[in-house]
């Protein structure tokens, strides 16, 4: 029997799609387990110290956070050079993550969510998260990813994110003076990468059939 990792996933989670992008660069198996949100499945529970997707489990050692996740699969087997960017270094990479992942997520939430912000401003928080946007967009007029001809790391651990801005409003989104920008999102939409990590799971419980990813 083959003793492989569990990944705990959400199929609509943006960080749970940047660990089954990084898995499936990797060609690293894990045996995946989908999650119910608003019925999160007990093992789960006590996996996972944050209750939140992803959680990957492999032996006693538990990853609940989705970069870090990335990382250590990438560090294990890295055939497409994710962390070898054409130009710019690895810390130019996080740096360009951690922007995303602190005030333009903050933005985003308070777009996309700001029913559940008594402060919110829609509009506002919109503008806000696009001053980020336009600089991905400056950087894609140069190349075709992030950091040269060829994605890495901060492409993947980004997208997701730039994918639910966009469908929070689609249609505006189509509108704006992006173009390099909406390019590398629908190539990243109509790639087979996405495609291989976004087919529907049912919810996951104990005593199911091992579901192997990718």
């Amino acid at each position: 029997m083959i003793n492989r990792p569990t990944l705990y996933s959400f199929r609509r989670c943006p960080y749970a799609m940047r660990a089954r992008l990084a898995l499936l660069s990797s060609g690293q198996e894990v045996e995946l387990r989908e999650i119910v949100l608003r019925d999160k499945a007990p093992e789960f529970l006590e996996t996972s110290p944050s209750a939140t997707v992803p959680c990957l489990k492999s032996g006693d050692l538990v990853i609940d956070e989705s970069l870090d996740i990335m990382l250590w699969v990438l560090e294990r087997s890295d055939p497409e050079l994710w962390l070898k960017p054409e130009t710019g270094g690895v810390e130019d990479m996080f740096s360009l993550i951690k922007a995303c992942d602190g005030p333009f997520k903050t933005h985003l939430d308070r777009y996309k969510y700001d029913t559940r912000y008594a402060d919110a401003d829609k509009v506002s928080e919109r503008t806000a998260a696009s001053e980020f946007l336009c600089g991905l967009n400056t950087r894609l007029e140069a190349s075709d990813w992030l950091f040269g001809s060829r994605p890495c790391l901060a492409d993947f651990a980004i997208l997701p994110f730039v994918r639910q801005f966009a469908n929070a409003g689609r249609e505006w989104f189509d509108t704006q003076d992006w173009q390099a920008l909406r390019d590398w999102l629908v190539r990243f939409e109509q790639s087979p990468d996405f495609a291989a990590i976004m087919p529907k799971f049912a919810k996951w419980q104990a005593g199911d059939e091992p579901i192997v990813f990718p």
